[in-house]
């Protein structure tokens, strides 16, 4: 059976990825990573409650303290009442670069050679480090560093694709929480939340039956 490490995050997207590999026959690790953002014990227990029942039991990650006094609003929650939010307000310095690499050293440890991400080809401004094509780089750089490799099945896909692939494995999109504005429930306005419905939303996305929440 072939053991991977999984980048999980409770969202959609990874938990997706979750659900494939299982249903591949994957033996899956998941690995969590605290970096201090406001919504971490929602994504913490979404994450325990969301992947599938195949899978390890999650591991947390703690490096909250390298982006302690950061100014994102990923880190400072914002009051949505009062205080004006741009998608630059969101992006958080070199966190995709800091995931992987860690990720890659505990897969190592682990004697581990492939770690998975939900990641998807990204239009959020200036999330550069969740695009195709720095993935793409990112595979030629481990290439001549060590034996692990990444793997990014979703780095091509829509979110309506992702979604569409949820459908098909069964995948709770419901109880899955990837809001980046608010730490209790979806704020339905920033870019996760908005790329989210809009994928819903597509024609003939979602079987009736399908939990959506």
């Amino acid at each position: 059976m072939k053991k991977v490490i999984l980048l999980a995050s409770g969202g959609l997207d990874s938990t997706t990825v979750a659900f494939s590999l299982v249903n591949d026959g994957a033996e899956v690790f998941p690995l969590f990573f605290d970096y201090g953002q406001h919504c971490v014990e929602m994504e913490w227990s979404r994450v325990n409650e969301v992947l599938p029942a195949a899978a390890h039991k999650p591991e947390r990650c703690d490096i909250s303290d390298i982006f302690f006094g950061s100014s994102s609003r990923l880190i400072k929650e914002a009051d949505l009442w009062n205080d004006k939010v741009s998608d630059d307000d969101l992006y958080v310095p070199y966190r995709s670069m800091l995931f992987f690499a860690a990720a890659a050293a505990r897969a190592q440890t682990m004697g581990i050679a492939e770690v998975y991400t939900g990641f998807i080809n990204s239009n959020h401004a200036k999330e550069i480090d969740c695009t195709a094509e720095f993935m793409n780089k990112l595979d030629g750089l481990v290439a001549n560093i060590g034996p692990v490799r990444f793997c990014s099945p979703f780095r091509y896909f829509s979110k309506a694709e992702v979604v569409q692939t949820a459908v098909q494995l069964g995948v709770p999109i419901g109880r899955t929480y990837s809001c980046q504005a608010q730490s209790n429930f979806p704020c339905g306005a920033c870019p996760n939340c908005v790329e989210r419905l809009n994928a819903l939303g597509q024609p003939g996305i979602l079987h009736p039956t399908s939990e959506v929440g």
